[in-house]
Formats: C-alpha cells, structure tokens, sequence
C-alpha cells in the first residue's frame, strides 16, 4: 500500500486548488515571460510569504498534454495512468461512454486543397464560433449516424471542439485506441492518416479513415470550418476515484468539457453554473464553497493565449485573475494552491517541458524566499523543483490530512 495512504486522516481543512492552465512560459517580449510583464501585485504578495517552487508535469524534457499534465497535479503518476484526450472531452460533454465505444476529440480546421490533396491552413478554423460549431455538427450528425455496424455518434463543444465515438457492436479492448492523431500539429503540411498499431486498432482507424472522407464531402462548402483532424483515440480507463484516494469532498469548477470530463473520470462532482468569465467562476466557488474540502478551478484562457502565440492576451488573463484574487482569498482556505498543468510559451505556440511555477499558502509555509509569482522567483523557493505527482502530497501535509510516518 502507497505510504500515503497508511498516513491519510480526516481534517476539516479546504483546499482550494487553482490552475491557470499553461501558465509557465519563456522570455518574449523585453526579456520577459508573461507573469513577468504583467501587474499582478496580489499574486506577488502572496508569492513572498507562500512556499514557491516548480514541478515537472511527466519527466525531464517531456512534453505533456493537457490529460497527463492534470493526472501529475492530482497525484497520478501519469507514466502509469495515460488517458486519451477523447475520453476527456466525450465525459466532459456529458456524454455516456460505454465498454463498447472508442472516443475521440475532434477539431474543425481550414484547408486549401492542390488537386485532391488537403493542406492544413488553419488547425483550429479560425476558432469558429460554438454556435457555428452547433450548425455544422448538426449536419454532421444528420447525414453520418453509421460506418457499416459502427454508430456514429458526434457532439459539439466550444469554438472548433468536437466530440466523437464510434460505438462498436462488442466490448473493445485498450488495443483500440492505439490509432495516431490526424493533426500534424503544424500548418502547410497534409493531415495524417489514421493507421492502427494493431489488428483491433486498424479496424478503428478504418472507421476513422471513412469518417473522414465521409465528413470533408459534406465540409467542402464551408468557408472556415472545411476539414477535420482527429486526436486523442481512448477507450474508458479504470482508476481509482479521488474522493476515495485522498479521502477529500472534491468539486471541479471549469468552463472547457475536457477538464469537466476529467475531473468525471476521477469521480469529482462538476459544478455547472451560467457564463464562462472567471467571475462567473468564482461565483460557483462561493456558492459551493460550504459543501466540499477540495476545489479544483480551472483557467483556461492562459494556456488558449500561449498557443496562438499571443503575448499581450496571456498578460490580459494574468491581470484579469490577480485583480479577483483578493475574493478568492476572502473564503479563507487553509490551503491555496496556484498552479499550471504543464507550460505553455507564446514563443513556442505550444505546451512544452519546461518546469511549471507553483505556490502554496497555508499556515506552515517558510516563505520570504520569492518576490513575485513568476517562474525565476519560484524557482528559488522553499519547494524547489520536483515531479508534479508529488504537488498532491505536500498540500495534503499543508492540510494537515497525513499523519506522521513511524514512531
């Protein structure tokens, strides 16, 4: 048994736990990452009596996704505990994923075509509209529902996101799920093939290969929204609850169906609540704030500004967050965790592996180590750089929710 869980105790202590997704980044514009060009005076505060360090979401020079990056913050290793993208986004849709299904995440793109042959112009469409996204899969659905005795079934999510699963007549195996990514992850080059590493998962990629023609005839007209690439083939995985792990009341606080659908697939209940702002967020966490110990919040914009390369918006959400902080402050959790999944550079356009900043508060901090909270200053803290599956750990201790090892 982990050690952890030999030491586990019941507290009444709340932890409220907030990722900027992507947050970490590298010097664009005078020298400066966005947390360093931005005003952020209450996050800097904070940062100079918290415990401040960095963590490294899956190993040293990794890149993560957005899945594994999570699992590490929540205390899944995620070398051992790796989920498709599409499992992610058809939970977080509300969808029902059964033993039969094969899920995918999908993105609307743009292509220009030389004869027959696609070229990627934008990855993301434009990010189009969610309702134009409605319209568009609404087709979709309508004029693909079956791939001979594969039901089709297909789910719009927000701006170019897109839910598929192609439910098999019997149980599939995590063989299944072993088809590569159709997105290039890069412009002016063709979309990939999906192939199958397997005999099962061949018989997917099959299915996705017909999928795919099937949806770019029925695209062709569309002046943004013409192509699909497909990510993240999973089947459903089993792991064990984070409520029962960490003996923790969990809530998930977030915007994006990806987040909604993993905090789902490790059994925290969802808050829904109306808007998309980070007010809006805090408003839920304010109404929820007496019914659970453990809050995850989850910011997405950070991480959407760092892909499009977009310096001045990162910095905009970054200022956004920290003129809010005081409410967030104002509940009293005896814990409070600011965080990234993984780093997202503007001057990359991409998650990359450098080490994400983090800052704890609660009573047993040393703190007096880091003046703001950028990456430099935290790198200099008390936490110093470590594996991101270890972050769960110290703030259960900062909780005061593990008892002492040996006599």
């Amino acid at each position: 048994m982990e050690l952890r869980k030999l030491l586990k105790k019941e507290s009444s202590s709340k932890i409220l736990f907030i990722v900027l997704d992507g947050v970490g980044d590298l010097p664009f514009k005078d020298g400066k990452t966005p947390l360093e060009y931005a005003r952020t005076p209450n996050l800097d505060d904070l940062a100079k009596v918290s415990a401040t360090g960095a963590h490294i979401p899956v190993d040293y020079g990794i890149t993560p996704g957005s899945g594994p990056g999570h699992l590490g913050i929540f205390g899944y290793e995620p070398t051992k505990f790796e989920i498709g993208r599409g499992i992610l986004e058809a939970l977080g849709l509300g969808l029902e994923v059964r033993d039969t299904d094969v899920a995918i995440r999908g993105n609307f793109a743009t292509v220009r075509y030389e004869g027959d042959k696609p070229i990627i112009i934008d990855r993301r469409a434009g990010r189009i509209s969610t309702e134009e996204n409605r319209r568009i899969i609404a087709n979709l659905s309508k004029n693909i529902r079956q791939i001979e005795d594969v039901e089709v079934i297909l789910c719009s999510g927000r701006e170019h996101r897109f839910s598929l699963i192609f439910r098999f007549p019997n149980k599939v195996t995590p063989l299944a799920e072993r088809v590569n990514d159709t997105d290039p992850q890069a412009t002016n080059k063709e979309p990939l093939v999906p192939v199958g590493a397997n005999e099962e998962a061949e018989r997917v990629a099959e299915i996705a290969r017909c999928f795919i023609e099937r949806a770019s005839e029925l695209l062709k007209e569309e002046v943004r929204a013409n192509y699909v690439l497909l990510r993240g083939f999973s089947v459903k995985p089993e792991l064990e609850p984070f409520p029962q792990r960490y003996g923790l009341r969990s809530l998930c606080i977030a915007v994006y169906p990806m987040y909604r659908g993993l905090a789902r697939l490790l059994s925290m209940d969802v808050a829904t609540f109306e808007g998309e702002s980070i007010e809006d967020e805090l408003r839920s966490l304010k109404t929820c704030w007496h019914n659970y110990d453990f809050f995850f919040v989850h910011i997405k914009k950070t991480d959407s500004f760092g892909e499009d390369g977009d310096f001045e918006g990162k910095v905009k959400v970054l200022e956004e967050f920290d003129k809010l902080l005081p409410e967030f402050l104002a509940l009293k959790p005896e814990v409070l965790v600011i965080t990234g999944d993984h780093s997202t550079p503007c001057i990359m356009k991409s998650h990359s592996w450098h080490p994400v900043p983090v800052l704890i508060r609660s009573p047993y901090c040393l703190g007096g180590l880091s003046e703001r909270f950028t990456e430099r200053e935290c790198f200099k803290g008390e936490l110093g750089i470590f594996p991101s599956y270890k972050l769960l750990q110290l703030i259960l201790s900062h909780a005061g929710r593990l008892q002492k090892y040996g006599a």
